[in-house]
């Protein structure tokens, strides 16, 4: 006979509790990093070959592959010292961002306060570029001015002197005389042209100061190939001929009979002067320019030797710079070029002279001046507003960190094994109650543990309970002559109540029991271990497996519960006779396949009647004698009997699918012709393929027995 029982389950225990988490990390010594590491013996090797090299070029020269390798040296160099720096990097961000204050702290500055730095630097940056372009173009505008008078005016002398050259000088005195009236410094020349046939105009015509440059007694060839109306020249200062000088001029030539007899040139040089009347006008001093030239040498012009206007000192001077360009050309080549001016201003005094143009005026202030204070006090209520959010900020990171660190602190003691710590709870908000949640934790704690001993101790209680249960049912071979005997019993839980056992009777027979004590657990394994005593005591008695059953009745029916019951199935196997009788108290039926014959086998299912025991009901035991029927079959060489429990044909799938009878019929059936050991793990093999990955609910418990020819001779001989 072979029996198969289930392993014990191990029982749940603790779980290990592990370290905090954010808990500094393990550091290395510097040593370790440079040898150890990758990196570091890469670093070692870079530094040595670089020194080696190094040396080696002091001495004498080096052939190219030592050059290469110092190139690779640097390359290792650089990669060493990077993944280095990177890992400092990371070690310093975990080591300051570990406590939860300064995440906060760090999270509140970058959403708060860094993008309100960023608006107003915006707005600063936006405001400079607003005054930058507004001063280039208010003094460009002013330069503008200038050049268009220049321009007029020599428009005007070449027209009259053209008209009526008899009376060019008188004409060009009275026109110098009106336009030198806004600019003294004003100077107007006729050059006649040497190769002109006219006897007219003939004689130099030199007006104004002339003090900025000698008056030109030639013009340049360029001038006779096209007219210049008006704009910016450059010429050598007469101060210091290092020095070149602007000078507004236009040059026009006067016609007389449709020739060219001279040009009426009108200069008007940017001097001091000039500049202030400028300054006075716009708020916008221009400094000291420079020619923009292909070449390096690049001579400063003389504009604006006066100072710069705005070097005050004052923080607005930071903001007071713009710069602008101005095309001039060369007198001597009239090749176009360009000439930079620096200009520098006083945002206030630009403001104002901006908003001067706006003639509402509320309480002694100008409408722009009004919103200039309004602006101001939007910017202090802002600075205002972000100052105290930014103490809010601080003040709420401390009292959360605060609570963090007492919650953390107390997670500590109680890791190391204190449940006595408890947190002062000093807030009424979320993380008072928290701390309140953690106060009750601590003090739960020691209940816990004591019930989770008390748990262990009882699942110890447990598991020894269920290496006696399991040493109550058949143990070690069991030798019957022409009877192959196999069982096995998986309990749903440590201790079940499916019980199976076997008995030697008088006269070579075998007393065969099955049993199922409803319910699972510790009661139904007590009853079990009653029913043992029960029929090993009776089955010496009695022979017919029906009276040993109502006697069995009679016995347990007074001491079970009223909820509880047993179903049970007991047989007597007559080896001599080849016979076995069986009753069924209740009890699952018994399936028996017939020997080998010419038709396919087919298994029967043996239900003869009879009531479960144990009932503690008015007239049960009456009944129960009057419905228990005994049957007997003949057994011959290659029959199969299996007798199981509820546990196998109610075994269910996930989709609460039941193995059912007529599944377990026809595994017997198709593998009856295997030995009982063979069929018992093909119907276990079935059962646990059908029910997959879904819980055991119920005991399962079978016995399967064959027989072979030696059994069924011996039932001849007897007969």
């Amino acid at each position: 006979m072979e029996s198969s029982r289930v392993p014990d389950r191990p029982l749940p225990g603790r779980r290990r509790l592990s370290p905090p988490a954010g808990a500094d990390p393990p550091t290395r010594r510097p040593r370790d990093l440079l040898v150890s590491t990758w990196p570091g013996r890469l670093f070692l090797l870079s530094a040595t070959f670089k020194i080696i090299i190094a040396v080696a070029r002091q001495a004498a020269g080096m052939p190219s592959f030592v050059q290469t390798l110092g190139s690779a040296a640097t390359i290792g160099l650089i990669v060493s010292v990077a993944y280095f720096a990177w890992g400092l990097f990371r070690l310093v961000q975990l080591r300051l961002l570990w406590r939860v204050r300064r995440k906060l702290i760090l999270s509140y500055i970058f959403i708060g306060v860094v993008p309100s730095l960023l608006i107003v630097i915006f707005f600063l940056l936006g405001g400079v570029l607003i005054f930058m372009n507004v001063s280039a173009y208010l003094f460009k505008d002013g330069y503008d001015s200038m050049v268009d008078h220049v321009k007029l005016v020599a428009d005007s002398a070449a027209s009259e002197m053209s008209r009526a050259p008899e009376v060019g000088a008188e004409a060009l005195t009275r026109i110098h005389r009106n336009a030198s009236r806004p600019y003294s410094v004003l100077s107007i020349v006729y050059v006649p042209r040497p190769d002109a046939r006219t006897t007219l105009l003939r004689t130099p015509i030199i007006l104004g100061p002339w003090e900025h440059l000698p008056p030109p007694s030639v013009v340049p060839a360029w001038l006779l190939r096209r007219p210049f109306p008006g704009g910016t020249i450059v010429m050598p200062s007469a101060d210091d001929p290092a020095q070149v000088e602007l000078v507004i001029r236009s040059a026009l030539p006067v016609v007389s009979g449709g020739v060219t007899v001279g040009f009426v040139i009108v200069d008007l040089p940017i001097g001091v002067d000039m500049v202030q009347r400028l300054e006075e006008a716009t708020r916008v001093h221009a400094g000291a320019a420079r020619l923009i030239a292909d070449g390096s040498d690049k001579p400063v012009v003389s504009l604006g030797r006066t100072g710069n206007g705005s070097g005050d000192g004052t923080l607005t001077t930071l903001f007071g710079k713009s710069l602008m360009f101005l095309d001039y050309e060369d007198w001597a080549t009239g090749s176009p070029r360009r000439v930079s001016v620096p200009l520098s201003y006083k945002p206030a005094q630009l403001y104002r002279h901006l908003s001067d143009a706006q003639q509402i005026v509320f309480g002694g202030r100008t409408l722009g001046e009004w919103a200039v204070v309004i602006l101001l006090l939007i910017a202090a209520l802002f600075l205002t507003i972000e100052v105290v959010a930014l103490g809010m900020g601080l003040a709420l990171a401390r009292s959360i960190t605060s609570s963090i660190h007492e919650l953390f602190m107390g997670t500590e003691r109680v890791r190391h094994g204190d449940f006595t710590h408890r947190i002062d709870v000093t807030s009424n908000d979320q993380l008072g109650e928290l701390a309140g949640s953690f106060n009750q934790m601590t003090g739960s704690i020691e209940g816990l543990l004591q019930t989770a001993a008390e748990k262990k101790r009882l699942e110890e209680e447990l598991r020894i309970a269920r290496v006696i249960q399991m040493s109550l049912l058949p143990t070690g071979p069991l030798d019957v002559p022409g009877l192959g005997i196999t069982a096995l019993c998986v309990p749903a839980r440590e201790v079940g109540g499916d019980y199976y056992d076997f008995f030697h009777l008088q006269g070579g027979r075998l007393g065969v029991l099955i049993a199922d004590v409803s319910g699972k657990g510790t009661s139904a394994a007590l009853y079990m271990a009653e029913l043992k005593g029960l029929v090993l005591a009776l089955s010496q008695r009695y022979d017919s497996p029906r009276d040993l059953l109502i006697e069995v009745n009679r016995i347990i029916s007074e001491h079970l519960d009223s909820r509880s019951f047993i179903t049970m199935t007991y047989a007597v196997i007559d080896v001599h006779r080849s016979t076995m009788t069986f009753c069924r108290a209740g009890h699952t039926p018994m399936i028996f396949l017939a020997g080998p014959s010419e038709q396919a086998p087919l298994a029967r299912v043996l239900t003869p009647n009879g009531m479960v025991l144990g009932l503690r009901i008015h007239g049960a035991e009456e009944k129960f004698e009057e419905l228990l029927e005994e049957q007997c079959v003949d057994l011959s060489a290659g029959d199969v009997i299996v007798l199981f429990t509820d546990g196998i044909t109610e075994a269910m799938n996930l989709e609460s699918d039941l193995f059912g009878e007529n599944r377990l019929s026809r595994i017997v059936e198709e593998h009856g012709h295997l030995d009982s050991g063979e069929l018992r793990e093909r119907i276990l093999r079935e059962i646990e393929a059908f029910v997959g990955t879904a819980d055991q609910h119920d005991d399962m418990t079978m016995i399967l027995l064959k027989v072979d020819r030696t059994l069924a001779a011996a039932g001849r001989l007897a007969v």
